[in-house]
């Protein structure tokens, strides 16, 4: 066979392979990325299987400013309000806290009746402190009179997998510690045979005391062995500078780098080498984002790929 037929079925086969290599699951497109202080950034990530318009909100501290510039940098190509009432299906709450919420409850007059998944306690909050007619009229499904019913609350119990309405991705929630006696949520996300994770807030283990984290890699772990979650959400919040007593149930990157370390002690060393890890929730001090990214890429010996997202920039895994 010559040289040049050979290169010609070399060339070939590579080409087939690139769509293989190409292929994301998953679209993402971060609404707000920050953790308080900006009320136009705040925490909240549309997720969708890739090649489809139906996505499901991670949080929701922030949608219209977010879906405006989404908008602008052509990631959408749709209206905001088409976007807001059709294209979101759904929003899975990690905690009630307004950083995650509060976006939700200023665009609800605006949104069409859609399902709102958490766990129990965080419905409760929702309905109990927000759709009250006091703080916000009552848009939820129970409470004070008169219940406009827009929203269908979906309790997630830990354990079994649910649905997410109106979209092909399925959901298991598992509880994290934030902060002494509070709650908060992550999310394993499912399409097919591949998973995203997104933590809401938490601390770490050997602060919260709680064994959450461990609890949720033991889950995670075998996963990242066989190359199925393709990218893994967590905050960290402050610098290293940030004292112990005044991190709130949050992360630093030591912190956070101390529980990567617990999955791939869980996984394998090598495991964790390539995931992208999505930093989320940094606090919009000055530098601070800046400080958080170098001090993650200076200790980052596990290899991860760390991702800073940008508000509106699609992603996909």
């Amino acid at each position: 066979m010559s040289y040049k037929r050979t290169g010609c079925i070399c060339l070939v086969l590579w080409l087939l392979t690139l769509p293989a290599i190409a292929q994301t699951t998953f679209t993402v497109v971060p609404l707000g990325v920050r953790g308080g202080g900006d009320e136009s950034n705040l925490s909240c990530y549309l997720v969708a299987a890739a090649g489809t318009s139906a996505y499901i909100g991670l949080d929701a501290g922030t949608v219209r400013a977010g879906l405006v510039k989404a908008v602008a940098a052509q990631t959408f190509r749709a209206p905001v309000e088409a976007i807001l009432r059709d294209s979101i299906r759904g929003y899975c709450l990690s905690h009630p806290h307004l950083d995650h919420v509060a976006g939700l409850l200023l665009n609800a007059p605006d949104d069409a009746r859609k399902p709102l998944y958490g766990l129990p306690g965080c419905l409760e909050t929702l309905q109990k402190s927000y759709f009250n007619w006091q703080a916000w009229p009552n848009f939820g499904p129970g409470g004070a009179a008169p219940a406009l019913g827009k929203y269908q609350f979906q309790p997630l119990a830990p354990g079994p997998e649910t649905s997410l309405a109106g979209t092909d991705l399925f959901v298991r929630v598992f509880p994290l510690s934030h902060g002494p006696g509070y709650e908060s949520a992550a999310f394993l996300v499912r399409h097919h045979s591949s998973y995203l994770l997104y933590l809401g807030d938490t601390g770490a283990d050997a602060l919260e005391k709680s064994g959450r984290l461990r609890a949720l890699w033991q889950v995670v772990a075998p996963l990242v062995q066989r190359g199925q979650l393709k990218a893994l959400f967590i905050e960290a919040s402050y610098p290293n500078e940030q004292p112990e007593n005044q991190l709130f149930g949050h992360l630093t990157p030591r912190l956070l780098l101390q529980e990567l370390d617990v999955l791939a002690q869980l996984a394998g060393p090598k495991a964790l080498r390539g995931l992208p890890v999505v930093v989320t929730h940094s606090k919009p001090a000055a530098d601070n984002e800046a400080l958080i990214q170098r001090q993650l890429g200076a200790a980052n010996g596990l290899g991860v790929r760390f991702v800073f997202p940008q508000q509106g920039q699609r992603l996909g895994f």
